[in-house]
């Protein structure tokens, strides 16, 4: 199975993932490699029902567990059904937000703790981890103006917590970072798109020398 090329993609909001997700799709075109790219909450119609309550303002306050158990319940419709048989077909698998999400929002975030978030995937889905994680970087702050443009987007459940709930699972990004620093890279998301993308390849090159 070629596991080799799961990437995942991780920040807080207003990072950039999708802009720098599609930049490196574009790069695995070019060398040839069939793509599929995803995103969690979702990838599959059932998640996409759970990401709407989610992100949903008039879901209301969800309890910290029932957040982490609807992220469990889409994850592993997504991993078994979507991201495992990509990755047994040969396909890169380039994915907008996964596990390390759960553990940085509803762990760090919600207070739940890094170890029980860690402890429900491994129970239910066993080897799930992704090879690389590219950890994109943006203070909270100036994530959630990005995320807002300048006004003109209505911001979702999940943006609206208040600012200290952000600065909470920016942190625990960087301590699962510092923890793992064999799948984790850390990628500055101030600057020009295009740049940014050129560190990221430039990282990932250096962790799959076959690609060069």
């Amino acid at each position: 199975m070629n596991d080799r090329y799961f990437i995942t993609f991780e920040g807080p909001e207003g990072s950039g993932k999708s802009t720098q997700i599609k930049l490196l799709q574009d790069f695995f075109k070019a060398k040839g490699l069939e793509t599929l790219v995803t995103r969690e909450p979702g990838g599959t119609k059932p998640g996409d029902s759970i990401r709407e309550v989610l992100i949903n303002k008039s879901s209301g306050n969800l309890e910290a567990e029932t957040e982490l158990f609807l992220m469990l319940a889409q994850r592993c419709e997504h991993l078994r059904k979507v991201i495992n048989p990509a990755l047994k077909a040969g396909k890169v698998v380039l994915c907008d937000r996964y596990f390390d999400s759960s553990v940085a929002y509803q762990g760090y975030g919600r207070g739940l703790g890094a170890q029980k978030v860690r402890k429900a995937h491994e129970e239910f889905l066993g080897d799930f981890l992704p090879t690389l994680t590219v950890l994109l970087q943006i203070k909270p702050s100036d994530g959630l103006k990005r995320a807002n443009h300048g006004g003109t987007k209505q911001l979702d459940r999940m943006e609206c917590e208040e600012l200290a709930f952000h600065e909470k699972v920016y942190d625990g990004y960087n301590k699962m970072a510092e923890a793992e620093p064999e799948r984790f890279i850390k990628i500055d998301a101030v600057g020009d798109p295009k740049i940014i993308s050129n560190h990221i390849i430039e990282a990932i090159l250096k962790r799959f020398k076959e690609l060069r």
